[in-house]
């Protein structure tokens, strides 16, 4: 979907915006976070609320159903597949 379109179609344009931006790390937040997290879970354009996240570096707040830790963790995972993979590339293409 080009550029910005998809977010009109997100769950969370009728949710109140403070859910997915939680402060601090008490039960307060915690459950914040459960709520935004489920929101996600049925929403049509969470991968694509997912990706723009990964893609700008996005720090806070829950999109895509993941917490800024848990996107962290998974770019860091992609970026570990990636550089594997190239390093395959390269053994291979030098025998």
């Amino acid at each position: 979907m080009a550029g910005s379109d998809w977010m009109r179609r997100a769950a969370c344009t009728r949710m109140e915006p403070d859910i997915f931006y939680p402060v601090g790390d008490g039960a307060y937040a915690r459950e914040m976070t459960e709520i935004a997290k489920q929101a996600c879970l049925s929403c049509p354009v969470r991968a694509e609320c997912l990706r723009r996240a990964l893609e700008t570096g996005e720090r806070y707040g829950i999109w895509g159903g993941m917490t800024p830790d848990e996107r962290r963790d998974l770019a860091r995972r992609d970026m570990r597949r990636r550089r594997f993979a190239a390093a395959v590339r390269m053994r291979d293409a030098a025998r």
